[in-house]
């Protein structure tokens, strides 16, 4: 029996999955973030160990037996950081084949058919990465709005505010936002929500994006235009990696990945028109399995596993060991 190992390194938590060479999860682990850019290096190698050390634990194996390991790491979106990035796995010391991706890149595994595609984040952030069949990866700068990059919660809510800041200002139409905002702050009125925000009296943040949607979906003009923007921009990403990799004549996966798309159609309507302006074959699907999957699957395929055998076989397996931890 073959063992494989894979981890997903998150900002805000991170998790580590074992599984067998027929698709049987065994062995789960979750700890902190490990993002280097929230922790630091050292802290992205302390949560490396815990969650290895965890997970080998709990699935009764030892390093020695993992085959081939895949890793999902946040933070990790140039070239200049792959140096550390391996160095923070090799002192795992696994002796078996590795890798280590973007994290995104893990979803993007664990939702297509063959393991290619593009894979489009809208949770708090946002980023776009995607790989093509010889693993050429293509992908976003993974910076938001200092890059240009928008469509996560975060920047739905930072237009949301915007547009309330026209209002006040005379330079936009009436909102029903003014008024939401207001209720959720405790503002005693417009003036005093902006002056509150500018001060930081008050904060509005990605937690509140869902007040934006209930907004539009009340029938406020203003909150369905700032959500159709967000999709448009998640299009604008989709498109702009589907360019790096050749894929707009080709049929493809576009993997949707993180909360916000439980929003629905207000945002996925106009963002797959968008999509399908540039590439008309995409085929869109929201990704139901834990992300770790794919850092499995990774794992198998430095092993050269075909790991998308065992693919549905894994979902489920993790989806039902997860339901007992």
């Amino acid at each position: 029996m073959s063992y494989f190992l894979g981890i997903d390194i998150g900002a805000t938590k991170s998790h580590a999955l074992v599984a067998d060479d027929k698709g049987q999860a065994i062995g789960f682990a979750e700890a902190g973030p490990g993002n280097h850019e929230v922790v630091g290096w050292d802290g992205y190698r302390a949560v490396l160990q815990a969650l290895t050390s965890a997970a080998l634990a709990n699935a009764h194996v030892n390093l020695a037996q993992i085959r081939g390991a895949g890793f999902g790491v946040a933070g990790y979106d140039w070239p200049t950081q792959r140096r550390a990035t391996l160095e923070g796995i090799h002192n795992l010391g696994l002796t078996c084949p590795v890798e280590a991706v973007n994290d995104a890149v893990l979803g993007l595994f664990a939702a297509t058919q063959e393991g290619w595609g593009i894979g489009i984040i809208s949770g708090t952030g946002e980023n776009c990465w995607g790989a093509d069949r010889q693993r050429n990866y293509g992908h976003m700068t993974g910076n938001s709005s200092i890059m240009g990059e928008y469509g996560g919660a975060g920047t739905i809510v930072y237009r949301a505010v915007r547009d309330v800041a026209k209002e006040w200002g005379r330079r936009g139409p009436k909102t029903q936002l003014t008024v939401a905002f207001i209720e959720r702050t405790g503002a005693a009125d417009l003036d005093d929500l902006l002056e509150g925000l500018v001060v930081g009296r008050y904060h509005l943040s990605a937690a509140d994006a869902p007040l934006v949607f209930d907004v539009a979906t009340a029938g406020d003009r203003v909150a369905i235009a700032a959500i159709r923007w967000a999709g448009e921009e998640l299009a604008d990403m989709v498109n702009g990696v589907s360019r790096q990799l050749k894929f707009t004549d080709q049929v493809f996966e576009v993997v949707l990945i993180g909360s916000t798309f439980n929003g629905g159609d207000l945002l996925l309507k106009p963002m797959k028109a968008a999509v399908r302006v540039v590439n008309p074959k995409a085929r869109f699907v929201r990704l139901a399995a834990p992300p770790v999957v794919g850092g499995v699957l990774l794992g198998m395929e430095q092993a050269r596993m075909d790991g998308y055998a065992v693919r549905q076989q894994l979902i489920q397996s993790t989806r039902n060991l997860l339901k007992t931890e």
